[in-house]
């Protein structure tokens, strides 16, 4: 290895380090020890510090101790440019220098720095918190940038992660050669599904400018996500990776080799220099190469080729101008595509023959009413999608046909009816099957750029933006999606597929009154399903990739934690892929039809868990419950002084009566852990007849997010009622009436809530 990439990581390490020591001193003096340290919305402490050390930073008294560690792993700076055959001092320096960055950034949050604040000039960025007026100054406009993933995020995400439709994560630092680039660039991680995290800058200009200069939608929903216009906020990116490791891998503060091993194998990312590259920039990437993340450089900078600490090289250089006539836009995609080589990142791309970008990261856009071009469905119109099994001489394969008029009879930020009919035949297609495949006509649709899709059934709502319409987006590109879509996950039971996208009245009227039929017989016969009417459960093991130990026992009457998973999912998995994550289990001799005991379910888990978990209650969270990743939709906790249990959402940030919030409950929840009295939940298994039965069912949920309580609020109705106490809905405490034991109790008592009468739990 070159001495000087040494020499420069040392270099930038030992400045980063005398830098935080100095604003140390300086924030003891002023702000005092007992001052509060905490990343918004984290349960991790400081991150980096945590997983690699075991250290606990809660206030700036705790600092002086990381801040000794980061001292003893600095070296020397080299005085000659010899070669030398290892990377240690190097790797060193970028430990400590992740130390020392994210020393600096909580030092920045107790002084209220943080999430930075920016201004900008040039075009007004679309979407997200980053166009706040609040902030606008002399550069023309201004917002919030993202600081660190939060913990509800990072699980929102967990599912993508593991199933592959989230690949890996990008770390991009600097600022690109132009706008157009760095939109390129973006638009080409997007396009392959990879999370993009957004931070530093060249002489005062960041790629974050640039983006937002171009009107690019930045933020959670875009996968495209600003930390701030410094190179320390690159910190966040390698604190979400360890924070991974934690909440998926089971891992504890303080197992800094396992937690390094698993990014290695397990977290897919690469960091991506753009422009010129300085000490702290070697000595930052140095960091993430501890973690097995390579760098790749778009300037002339010293490579190291060898593989050991990475997967394959260390770190490339890619310099513009390098091929003669190739224009920038063509390097910027070759660039990607290289950074995607270099990690190993496994891409599957489906080729959508549509005249806007598509890929999964486009899920999230938002078309909103100055932007679009015309809608359907919402408030003023009806948009339905229906999907049935054919004959295989009905379908025409890959045929998309338009019945009436198109949206150039609209005009321009109008609204029309619209109907989606997608008819499948295929050997060995079911009719069970037709319900999980619509659902994924919202994800294939959301794929393009410039389209919003949102609900389902005859509750479907869609925009189209005037950008993706002058690209020439019309209404026969949502069956060439379908067709394309379907084709290519889900060619094991499809066969051929023909779309027709109505906008005729008449059509629309005799089309939705089939799709209405066929919705009500689903309902049912999905209602009249029970634990007890099939032979067979299914395994989810499919978070195994984050999780290792952790198995989800799919059964009729319990979907899958993260609530992306029913029985019928988990039986159409199993016929696309017979050899993938949703397994049938054979339930066996039923050992306790009470806890829901199942004696070739145990033998199932106690395999697939590789001997951490001997049996599980399907239907009791006291006694060996089951376990979680930390994909949930939601945690229960007993809340022993009110004999009953607590509920909290993903979303739900507040404090809970258990004197936790989600994300401090998750690290207990989560990581296959088995933990009697705390579970990870999908929602809907709250209305379940086989909820919790050993305990005592809905009754007895004590405390509830007001965000479930709403947004569920008449299946949370009916299922009370069919528990004898339709009332219950309203005896359910909430944080906006109780964050507290003290206050839940009198609360409680005050409803009367059947709880506090049933047998005791313990």
């Amino acid at each position: 290895m070159s001495r000087y990439i040494a020499t420069r990581a040392i270099r930038g390490a030992t400045a980063l380090v005398y830098e935080a020591e100095q604003l140390l001193n300086k924030a003891l003096k002023e702000l005092g020890p007992d001052t509060p340290v905490q990343f918004t919305n984290t349960a991790y402490y400081l991150p980096v510090i945590l997983g690699l050390t075991g250290i606990e930073v809660a206030k700036l008294g705790d600092m002086p101790k990381v801040l000794e560690r980061a001292k003893a792993l600095l070296h020397p700076i080299p005085k000659d440019q010899v070669w030398l055959p290892y990377l240690g001092e190097t790797l060193d320096s970028g430990i400590a220098t992740l130390f020392a960055a994210e020393l600096i950034e909580g030092i920045r949050f107790a002084y209220g720095e943080q999430p930075e604040k920016i201004t900008w000039g040039g075009k007004i960025a679309k979407g997200g918190s980053f166009t706040s007026p609040e902030f606008e100054g002399e550069g023309g406009n201004g917002g919030t940038l993202n600081g660190p993933i939060d913990d509800i995020q990072l699980r929102a995400w967990g599912i993508q992660l593991v199933d592959g439709r989230m690949p890996g994560f990008a770390a991009i630092v600097g600022c690109a050669k132009s706008n157009e680039v760095a939109v390129e660039i973006v638009r080409q991680l997007q396009q392959r599904n990879i999370l993009v995290f957004l931070s530093g800058n060249v002489n005062g200009r960041s790629i974050i400018h640039q983006l937002m200069e171009e009107g690019v939608e930045l933020g959670y929903d875009t996968y495209t996500v600003p930390f701030g216009t410094d190179t320390l906020s690159a910190i966040y990116a390698l604190g979400f990776a360890t924070r991974s490791a934690l909440t998926f891998g089971g891992m504890k503060g303080g197992m800094a080799r396992d937690i390094l091993l698993y990014n290695k194998y397990r977290v897919f990312a690469f960091v991506l220099a753009l422009g010129e590259v300085d000490d702290l920039k070697y000595a930052a990437a140095a960091g993430a190469i501890n973690y097995g993340f390579p760098v790749i450089a778009d300037t002339v900078i010293p490579q190291i080729l060898p593989t050991g600490i990475t997967s394959y090289e260390h770190v490339i250089s890619m310099p513009f101008d390098e091929i003669p006539g190739e224009n920038d836009l063509e390097r910027a995609k070759r660039l990607v595509q290289r950074c995607i080589e270099v990690r190993g990142v496994k891409i599957k791309v489906t080729e959508v023959p549509i005249p806007v970008p598509y890929g999964s990261a486009f899920e999230g856009e938002r078309v909103r009413r100055e932007d679009m071009r015309i809608e359907f469905g919402g408030k003023k119109t009806r948009c339905f999608e229906y999907l049935r099994m054919a004959n295989f001489d009905e379908v025409e394969d890959g045929k998309v046909t338009v019945v009436g008029p198109g949206i150039e009879t609209v005009p321009e930020g109008g609204a029309m009816d619209m109907g989606i009919v997608v008819e499948v035949a295929g050997r060995k297609m079911q009719e069970d099957f037709e319900p999980v495949l619509e659902r994924q006509i919202h994800y294939f649709i959301n794929g393009a750029s410039g389209i919003q899709h949102i609900g389902q059934r005859d509750i479907a709502w869609i925009r189209i933006s005037k950008a993706a319409a002058e690209k020439g987006f019309n209404l026969e590109h949502f069956g060439k999606i379908l067709v394309a879509r379907f084709h290519a996950d889900f060619g094991a039971i499809v066969d051929k597929i023909q779309v027709t996208i109505y906008t005729d009245p008449k059509k629309i009227e005799e089309w939705l009154a089939k799709a209405r039929e066929a919705y009500n017989y689903r309902n049912q016969r999905l209602a009249d399903m029970t634990d007890e009417s099939v032979e067979e459960f299914y395994s989810c093991t499919l978070c195994q990739s984050f999780a290792p130990n952790h198995v989800c026992v799919v059964s009729p009457e319990r979907l899958g934690l993260c609530g992306a998973y029913n029985w019928l999912d988990c039986k159409a998995s199993y016929q696309i892929n017979p050899t993938g994550p949703n397994q049938p289990i054979l339930k066996g001799k039923c050992l306790d039809p009470v806890k829901g005991y199942f004696d070739k379910v145990n033998e199932f888990v106690q395999s697939a868990s590789h001997g951490s978990v001997q049996e599980v209650s399907m239907y009791s969270i006291m006694e060996n419950p089951m376990t979680a990743c930390g994909c949930f939709e939601a945690i229960m906790m007993v809340i022993p002084e009110a004999n009953g249990f607590m509920v909290v959402s993903r979303e739900d940030p507040s404090m809970t009566p258990a004197g936790m919030t989600f994300s401090t409950l998750a690290g207990v929840a989560g990581g296959g852990l088995q933990t009697p009295g705390v579970m990870g939940v999908g929602k809907y298994f709250l209305v379940s007849r086989k909820f919790i039965a050993a305990d005592g069912g809905l009754k007895r949920i004590v405390w509830m997010s007001s965000l479930l309580k709403e947004t569920m609020a008449e299946e949370l109705k009916a299922a009370a009622a069919r528990e004898g106490d339709p009332d219950l809905l309203d005896k359910i405490a909430d944080e906006r009436v109780a964050t507290t034991v003290d206050e839940l109790l009198p609360y409680l008592e005050e409803k009367g809530h059947p709880a506090l009468t049933m047998p005791p739990l313990f």
